[in-house]
């Protein structure tokens, strides 16, 4: 089992805790895994990536443009400059569908990226796409939609719902963690 999978989205939806999470529960599923994440925007609302590697022969942790199997996103903007810029063909794209609004949409300069715009680019590439559009109780649970649908359509084999929640309770603690645990299992 082989996966390379491309986090993205803005500085302040929780890129961090969910790539984190999918690298403890491979880690706990027996895969090997190598991972890195981008912090520097993250502060300014700007866009912030996670590549994890999956399975063996990752000998670094970055994934090429054009060769991940699939792409995880929190924004719908930053969905389409993942797909384009790092999803092969044939790939899987999971996205949160909720609009932040670049500052070129905000002026003006760009028109808003669509469900339309996304869903023509994965049937022409042969993409499996799922949008998700849950509501969370806090913007910054948003995260566990995207880990939920990954445990319900079992995208990433071999790690179970109970490998995704024990590293979900090695990095959150107290309400917090009750509170997520209880998003994500109500999506299940």
């Amino acid at each position: 089992m082989k996966r390379d999978i491309f986090v993205i989205g803005v500085g302040g939806q929780g890129i961090g805790l969910l790539s984190e999470t999918i690298i403890r529960a491979a880690d706990y599923a027996g895969l090997p895994v190598k991972g890195v994440d981008t912090h520097g925007l993250a502060q300014r609302g700007g866009m912030v990536t996670s590549h994890i590697r999956i399975g063996e022969g990752a000998f670094s942790p970055l994934i090429m443009p054009g060769q991940a199997d699939m792409v995880l996103a929190l924004e719908i903007h930053e969905a389409l400059r993942g797909l384009s810029s790092h999803l092969k063909d044939g790939g899987i794209l999971v996205y949160y569908n909720v609009s932040l609004q670049p500052l070129n949409v905000r002026l003006g300069r760009e028109r808003p990226v669509t469900c339309e715009d996304i869903t023509r680019e994965c049937k022409r590439r042969s993409i499996k796409e799922y949008s998700v559009t849950a509501k969370v109780p806090d913007p910054r649970m948003q995260n566990m939609t995207i880990l939920a649908t990954l445990a319900r359509e079992n995208l990433i084999p071999t790690i179970d719902v109970k490998h995704y929640e024990m590293a979900l309770e090695d990095l959150l603690s107290g309400k917090v963690l009750e509170s997520n645990l209880a998003l994500f299992r109500s999506l299940l």
